[in-house]
C-alpha cells in the first residue's frame, strides 16, 4: 500500500489497516541467532532506516519529512527522545506542540515507518548537554552517566513517566516500535559503569517487558564498556571506516545474529569556526551497498538533519570549546529545509537492488521566498530594559554564582561587581558588568558536567572581587510579550551600546515560501520571528551565514511579520537584512575567535574564568 494513499486517505484506510496488519498477540520482531538476521512476524526482515530528530522540525512539517524518508526505500525511522526538552524543570513535564512525540509516532505510522526508539537517558545528538537537563546540576557534585543516587533517582523519576507512555507503541502491543536503544555510545564515556548499565536494563525491563529488542549502540573503541550481556550490541561507522574489520570486531561482542549499523553517517555535523563538513555521494551509496551485500540492517545518520532552533545546540570539547551551529544540515539526503538531494536518489538507487521501493516519484523542492534588503530600527540596548528582562530583581551573592545555582538553563546572565574602588581604563569606582552567554553545554566527551557562567571570581590584581549581583535574563519572554507592546522610548539610546535590540515588521508578497535569513556584516547573536527564537547567527565567525526561516512561521498574506534581533557585539553601519532563497552554510569567516578582556589600558590585569 502506497504511502501516499496513506497520508491522503487516512480516515479511509486506517480500518483497513488495522484488519491487515497481524493482531497484536501475533505481532513479533526478534533476533534470528541461528541465520544472522531479524524476523518481523516470523518473516526475514532487514531494516534499512534513517535518523530524523522531530525536535529540530516543526511539527507541521513532519508528516512532509517522513513521507520523503518512506518514499526514498526506507522501511524504518530512528530517532532520540531528548530528557532536557520534556522535563524542563524537575517534575514538570511537556509534550505538547512540538514535543508531542506520540503524534510523531502516529505520523511515522501513517507513512508506514517502523520505529527504533533512543530514550537515553543520555542521547548525544549534538543537543543541549547531551539531552540531559541542566537542573541536574544545582547538586553540583552530582556523576552524571553512573550509578550516583542523585542521578539514578532523576532518571528513574523520568523514566517512570515516559516509558509507560511508550508502552502501548511498542510493536507486539499494536504500535509501531520494534527496538529501542539503552543510553547511548555509553562505550565512549570515561566511567564505564556497569552498574549503572545494569540498573538502565532492569528499568527498562521492568517498565516495558521482555519482549521489546533492547540494543546498545557503541563506535569500535566503545565496545567493551558499552555493551551488556541482555542487550544487542549494535555499532556505528561512516563510509570511510573498514567495514570488514569493524564487523569483525562486532562479532566478538556479539557473535551471532545481524550485523547492525545504528549509525552510518551521510554527513556530519559543523561547528562555529570550522569549515562545512560534507560526504561525497559516491562514498556513501558505496558503503551502503557493501553493507547490504553483507545483509547487514543499517540506520543513515542523518537522513533528515532539521534545525537547532533556540538555544538547543550542543558542543564538543576537542582542546577547545566547540559550540555546534545553528543548522543541522548535516549534509543529509534531505536538507535542512526538506528538499531531496541527489544524495536521496542515489541512496533510493542503491536500495531498490535490495528490496521494494515506494512507486511514484518524491514531491519536488518547496517554494522559496526573497526578500529585502530590509533595514532594521534600534530598539534599545540591553540594559535598558532589565527591569523586564529580569522582574525578580537581582539575586546577591559574595561571590558570583553559575547559571545551574540561580536557575538559569538557556539565555543569559547578567554579573554586576559592586565593588566601589574598581580600576578599569583608568575611571575610579566604576561598575563591573559581565553579560554571560551559554552558547551551548557539551554534549559529547569525558565530561558531560558543563556547568555555565563565571565558574571562578574574577581576580584584580591580587584582588577577588565580591559582592555580586546576578540578573537571570529571560530574553524570550521579552521579545514574545514585552515587545509587541508599547516600550518606554525614553530609554532608547540614540547609538547603539554594548548588547543591543533591533527590529523591522515586514509582509509577505505573493504566496510566500521557505526563505533564509541573511545578516550581511552583523557579528553575533539571536534572531526571533514573530516571537519564535530562530536560533544563534555568528556571521562573523561562519562558516554558516543564513538561518532557515520555515514558511510555517510566516504570517500569511496581509499580516505583518516581526523580526527581531540581539546582537552582542559589533552593528553593521547600515543595519540591514535580506531573506534568500538559499542557504550559505560553508563560509568560514574566522576560524579562531577567543575570549578575552583587554587590559592594555587598564591598571591591572583582570583574569576571568569560565565560557
Amino acid at each position: 500500500m502506497a504511502p501516499k494513499k496513506l497520508l491522503c486517505l487516512p480516515s479511509l484506510l486506517l480500518p483497513l489497516l488495522t484488519l491487515l496488519l497481524p493482531q497484536a498477540d501475533t505481532r513479533s520482531f526478534v533476533v534470528d541467532p541461528d541465520h544472522d538476521r531479524f524476523l518481523l512476524d516470523g518473516a526475514p526482515f532487514r531494516y534499512v532506516s534513517g535518523s530524523l530528530h522531530y525536535f529540530r522540525v516543526p511539527r507541521v512539517l513532519w508528516a512532509d519529512r517522513l513521507f520523503k524518508m518512506r518514499m526514498s526505500g526506507l522501511n524504518a525511522v530512528q530517532f532520540y527522545v531528548p530528557w532536557n526538552y520534556h522535563e524542563p524543570e524537575p517534575g514538570v513535564y511537556k509534550f505538547n506542540g512540538s514535543r508531542d512525540l506520540f503524534a510523531f509516532l502516529k505520523e511515522a505510522t501513517l507513512a508506514n515507518l517502523l520505529v527504533i526508539l533512543r530514550p537515553g537517558p543520555y542521547i548525544c545528538a549534538e543537543w543541549e548537554m547531551g539531552g540531559l537537563p541542566a537542573w541536574l546540576l544545582r547538586k553540583p557534585k552530582i556523576h552524571l552517566r553512573t550509578s550516583d543516587p542523585d542521578f539514578l533517582a532523576a532518571v528513574d523519576s523520568w523514566f517512570k513517566v515516559l516509558l509507560p507512555k511508550i508502552h502501548p507503541w511498542l510493536y507486539h502491543n499494536g504500535g509501531n516500535i520494534i527496538s529501542i536503544q539503552v543510553e547511548n555510545e555509553y562505550g565512549s564515556y570515561r566511567a564505564c559503569d556497569m552498574s549503572y548499565m545494569r540498573h538502565l536494563a532492569g528499568l527498562f525491563r521492568a517498565l516495558l517487558g521482555d519482549k521489546i529488542l533492547l540494543f546498545t549502540t557503541d563506535g569500535p573503541e566503545g565496545l567493551k564498556c558499552g555493551s551488556l550481556q541482555g542487550l544487542y550490541t549494535t555499532i556505528d561507522f561512516g563510509p570511510a571506516d573498514n567495514m570488514t574489520k569493524i564487523f569483525a570486531l562486532l562479532r566478538k561482542y556479539e557473535p551471532r545474529g545481524p550485523l547492525v549499523n545504528s549509525e552510518y553517517y551521510t554527513g556530519w555535523l559543523d561547528y562555529w569556526g570550522q569549515n562545512h563538513s560534507t560526504r561525497s555521494v559516491p562514498a556513501v551509496t558505496k558503503g551502503l551497498e557493501n553493507m547490504l551485500k553483507l545483509g547487514a540492517s543499517v540506520n543513515m545518520y542523518m537522513y533528515h538533519g532539521g534545525t537547532n532552533f533556540g538555544y538547543w545546540n550542543g558542543a564538543d570539547e576537542k582542546g577547545r570549546f566547540l559550540p555546534i551551529t545553528t543548522s543541522y544540515d548535516y549534509d543529509a539526503p534531505i536538507s535542512e529545509a526538506g528538499d531531496p538531494t541527489p544524495k536521496l536518489f542515489a541512496i533510493r538507487n542503491v536500495i531498490s537492488k535490495f528490496q521494494e521501493v515506494p512507486l511514484g516519484p518524491l514531491p519536488p523542492p518547496s517554494p522559496k521566498m526573497t526578500l529585502g534588503p530590509l533595514s532594521l530600527h534600534l530598539d534599545g540596548n540591553l540594559l535598558a530594559f532589565l527591569d523586564f528582562l529580569c522582574p525578580q530583581g537581582p539575586i546577591h551573592s559574595i561571590l558570583p554564582m553559575t547559571f545551574e545555582a540561580v536557575n538559569q538553563v538557556f539565555q543569559g546572565v547578567l554579573e554586576r561587581n559592586m565593588k566601589r574602588n574598581l580600576f578599569l581604563t583608568g575611571k575610579k569606582g566604576a561598575k563591573l558588568d559581565v553579560l554571560l552567554e551559554n552558547m551551548g553545554r557539551l554534549s559529547f566527551g569525558s565530561n558531560s558536567s558543563d556547568f555555565k557562567g563565571l565558574l571562578e571570581p574574577p581576580v584584580l590584581g591580587q584582588t577577588v572581587l565580591t559582592q555580586w549581583l546576578m540578573f537571570p535574563l529571560k530574553v524570550d519572554n521579552l521579545v514574545k510579550w514585552w515587545f509587541p507592546n508599547q516600550l518606554l522610548k525614553s530609554s532608547h539610546p540614540q547609538t547603539p551600546s554594548g548588547p543591543t535590540f533591533y527590529s523591522t515588521t515586514f509582509p509577505i508578497l505573493g504566496s510566500g515560501g521557505d526563505t533564509f535569513l541573511f545578516l550581511p556584516g552583523w557579528t553575533k547573536g539571536q534572531v526571533w520571528i514573530n516571537g519564535f527564537n530562530l536560533g544563534r547567527y555568528w556571521t562573523k565567525r561562519g562558516p554558516q551565514q543564513t538561518l532557515y526561516v520555515p514558511r510555517p512561521l510566516l504570517f500569511p498574506r496581509g499580516a505583518l511579520n516581526k523580526i527581531t534581533l540581539l546582537e552582542l557585539e559589533n552593528v553593521p553601519l547600515q543595519p540591514q537584512i535580506q531573506f534568500l532563497d538559499r542557504p550559505i552554510l560553508n563560509s568560514t569567516v574566522h576560524k579562531t575567535y577567543i575570549y578575552s578582556l583587554s587590559a592594555e589600558s587598564a591598571s591591572e590585569r583582570m583574569e576571568l574564568s569560565g565560557h
